[in-house]
């Protein structure tokens, strides 16, 4: 039997993107009720577009998080928001705050009810007893092996068991994570999680009142290894601090990376497999997504392991920490911190939407003709004097120059949604669910085109750049399937140096 793929899903777009480049079923949160307050989430009318969504992918699963610990105001709030849920097409429940329970079951009978992670169920006994109350899969906590995964199907082989295959991992039991309400007054429990566990500390020494040390004896101490925290009823057990480059990470886990591993996984009797990431970005959930599809595929027997290796390989791509394979092996390998932000050497430059043809491609075609033709004629009635000047200020300002694109054989015309700045010199990649990249040469230094050119939608003439919020289409000799992707190397990333991306 096939495992399943689930990919994270914060906003409709997300979603959308999961399904296409190859997810089995996508996890989404409602807004208030979900762990990830922070990700867009779902709410007002979207329930429409997820329904869209459902009918153009059959057969992919929709599951639901409501996996926040509820006081009873909160379950006041659901269940006076019951009407509003019912509108998705929701096939799973992943919850972990049992007083939920039989409002979900009474509510939604044909739902069915996943365990959260959040409930850190990791043995059989437990296992069976969230079957007794209905539940129809347990999402084990990520402080599992996968010899303990086996020994649990083995015990309850009816059950379904999903665990986290990719991401981020929680320094915390299961995430159950306080550190962020202690400092920051924001509950990971309620949705609120700071990350504070991702912060960089310093190790230094509170000033006595006959000395105030430097920061240069603070650092010197830190950096020694001499430095340990022992705890007053536990003498001789050392836990090391050590500080490199300026800070400390002694909370912030490896990302987990389980992909060359998943024929362990599937012999461990897991149903489901699980990306993590929520506030993550779409070139994140596409990228990752197809990357385990093409893995599981090959696993399966539906592609070879030389074709899913592109695609496999693309996961560094991709920002990410550095990884581990968590507690599946054993735990010293959990155990291993790193530091500083996920990052990647690539930004998400633009969305490729539906080709444009027939009168929909003529109509900013001829828009384009239009306007050169005019231009033309309004050089031409210039005085001489004048008409220099004008073709001065083109050589000056090569944003104002009136060139409209020319028909060419075999050539498509793209919608595209700008996300960061495209210049029409770049070399861009286009990434997609049916390929794995194609490198497009753009304009050379005198302006002829190679692979590609970006116009305006507007006026059908060609541009030099476009960014965030620019209306433009993309004409290219390559032709593109659905949920296209455009990227760019990212002009502020360096290698080996660690940037602050806003974790």
């Amino acid at each position: 039997m096939s495992m399943e793929l689930l990919s994270p899903a914060g906003n409709v777009e997300k979603l959308a993107y999961a399904y296409a480049y190859g997810a089995d079923a996508a996890y989404i949160g409602l807004k208030k009720f979900s762990l990830r307050v922070k990700a867009d989430n779902f709410y007002e009318d979207e329930y429409k577009k997820v329904v869209e969504l459902k009918n153009r992918y059959p057969g992919k699963r929709l599951h639901c998080a409501l996996n926040i610990s509820f006081h009873d105001e909160e379950i006041d709030n659901l269940r006076a928001n019951i009407d509003y849920f019912r509108q998705y097409p929701i096939d799973a429940f992943i919850v972990q705050d049992i007083g939920i329970v039989p409002l979900l079951q009474k509510e939604f009978p044909n739902a069915e009810l996943h365990l959260s992670t959040q409930a850190s169920c990791v043995n059989s006994e437990a296992v069976k007893m969230y079957k007794s109350l209905g539940f129809k899969r347990v999402v084990l906590g990520r402080e599992i092996s996968l010899a303990q995964i086996k020994r649990i199907k083995d015990a309850v082989p009816d059950m379904e068991l999903e665990t986290f295959v990719h991401g981020a991992m929680c320094i915390a039991y299961a995430g159950r994570c306080l550190m962020s309400a202690f400092l920051t007054g924001r509950s990971a429990q309620s949705g609120f999680c700071s990350h504070t566990c991702r912060w960089n500390f310093r190790v230094g020494e509170q000033p006595a009142d006959n000395h105030i040390i430097t920061p240069e004896e603070a650092k010197a101490i830190a950096q020694s290894g001499n430095l340990v925290i022992e705890e007053e009823q536990r003498k001789g057990e050392y836990f090391p601090i050590f500080e490199g480059e300026d800070f400390t990470a002694i909370l912030s886990s490896k990302d987990i990376n389980m992909i060359n591993h998943l024929a362990d996984m599937k012999a461990a009797g897991l149903d489901s497999l699980k990306i993590e990431g929520r506030m993550k970005s779409t070139y994140y959930v596409a990228m990752v997504t197809r990357a385990y599809r093409k893995a599981l595929d090959a696993l399966e027997g539906k592609i070879t392991a030389e074709e899913a290796a592109p695609y496999i390989a693309e996961l560094e791509n991709v920002s990410h920490r550095e990884s581990t394979t968590g507690f599946y092996y054993k735990k010293t390998d959990a155990d291993k911190t790193t530091s500083g932000a996920s990052d990647s050497k690539y930004q998400l430059a633009a969305q490729m939407g539906s080709e444009l043809t027939g009168d929909a491609f003529d109509a900013i075609y001829n828009e384009g003709q239009k306007r050169f033709k005019e231009n033309e004629v309004l050089l031409a009635g210039m005085h001489p004097d004048a008409r220099e000047a004008r073709l001065k200020d083109y050589e000056i300002h090569p944003d104002r120059r009136i060139i409209p694109f020319e028909k060419k054989d075999g050539w498509h015309l793209y919608e595209c949604t700008a996300m960061n700045k495209i210049n029409a010199g770049d070399e861009i990649e286009f990434v997609s669910p049916e390929f794995c990249s194609l490198v497009a040469k753009g304009a050379d230094s005198s302006g002829k085109a190679s692979d590609w050119e970006l116009i305006s939608s507007e006026t059908g003439l060609k541009l030099n750049w476009v960014c965030d919020s620019h209306p433009c289409v993309i004409y290219t000799k390559y032709e593109l399937p659905e949920a296209t992707l455009l990227r760019t190397l990212d002009p502020e990333y360096e290698e080996g140096k660690i940037r602050d991306t806003g974790r």
